[in-house]
């Protein structure tokens, strides 16, 4: 992985081959409640193969992105999360 932006609405990762993924932010609901401060702060994990963001507990591997899948949490989970948040 060669770069990954982040905005308000997408989710973008530049491969090392040159191939770019966007992706809605919605797909990865803590992203999307994250802050922009939150989502700025990621680090690359497993030699590039995925991204972490540890202020979110959230994880995205490349693999998943390449697949367009979604995040797999469950409504009970997210909503759990959010009032911890509070």
């Amino acid at each position: 992985m060669k770069n990954v932006l982040i905005d308000a609405e997408m989710l973008t990762v530049v491969l090392d081959d040159g191939r770019v993924i966007s992706v809605p932010l919605t797909w990865y609901p803590r992203l999307w409640h994250g802050t922009p401060e939150e989502r700025a702060n990621f680090r690359l994990i497993g030699g590039g193969e995925g991204i972490c963001w540890p202020d979110l507990d959230e994880d995205i591997s490349v693999e998943d992105l390449l697949a367009g899948r979604r995040s797999g949490e469950g409504k009970a989970s997210l909503m759990r999360w959010l009032r911890r948040r509070r």
